[in-house]
């Protein structure tokens, strides 16, 4: 084994396909308002989360305002009268109802975990949404920890996430612990700041952009089973 024994991994878009879950439960939702739910709303909702999101994570709003403003604007674009708070409630049970696993993820994480590696997902989602997906996946079969934001009462990339997390695990050692993501301004800069060393999961090959400096950069799964597990990026 390499130097590492504790994995965070991220959840979506590293391990969980959610932009398929999004659109999935956001659809259902919509049309069982009769609101328009075809391809260009749900594009916007999607813009209107995502800057919502980094806005986030650069400490401009807080996920609770976040998950009712984003249904604000999206109805207020509409021209509805829907109730934003309802809307976000049964988005979010839908969410925990849609979870699909990316390509490998499952294999993935066998490998880590069959390789000795102590494994717990860490994200800043939903705990509707992380835990419905987290058990409906059966990625709680191979993952035995999930580590949700609102649980642990910081969100990442605040310091307090990580050390809440790591007291969570009992994992005292920072030099042990590695972060792996494919977001740059949570699970990178977040990381970093608590003294953990980072894997950025870029499979689309990203240019690097902002303050976030990863210990390593990978496209691939495989990538990551070779660093974590003994071999070495070449």
């Amino acid at each position: 084994m390499g130097k590492y024994e504790t994995v965070l991994l991220d959840a979506d878009m590293t391990l969980l396909d959610f932009r398929r879950s999004e659109r999935e439960a956001l659809s259902k939702v919509l049309a069982a308002h009769g609101l328009p739910h075809g391809g260009g709303v749900l594009s916007a909702y999607s813009e209107i989360n995502d800057g919502l999101w980094k806005a986030m994570a650069r400490g401009k709003t807080t996920q609770s305002a976040l998950v009712v403003e984003r249904f604000a604007r999206l109805v207020k674009l509409l021209g509805s009268h829907e109730d934003p708070e309802v809307l976000n409630r049964e988005y979010e049970q839908g969410l925990g109802r849609e979870g699909y696993l990316l390509p490998g993820a499952m294999e993935f994480c066998q490998r880590l975990r069959d390789g000795g590696l102590e494994l717990a997902i860490a994200t800043n989602g939903l705990p509707a949404a992380q835990w419905g997906r987290y058990r409906g996946t059966g990625l709680d079969r191979v993952v035995p920890h999930l580590l949700v934001s609102v649980e642990l009462g910081a969100q990442k990339p605040q310091k307090e996430f990580f050390d809440r997390a790591l007291e969570a695990l009992g994992a005292a050692d920072r030099s042990t612990v590695v972060m792996v993501g494919d977001g740059l301004e949570t699970d990178i800069l977040g990381a970093d700041r608590a003294g953990i060393d980072t894997v950025w999961y870029n499979p689309e090959g990203r240019p690097l952009a902002g303050p976030a400096v990863p210990t390593y950069t990978v496209s691939s799964y495989d990538e990551i089973c070779a660093l974590l597990l003994g071999g070495r990026l070449t």
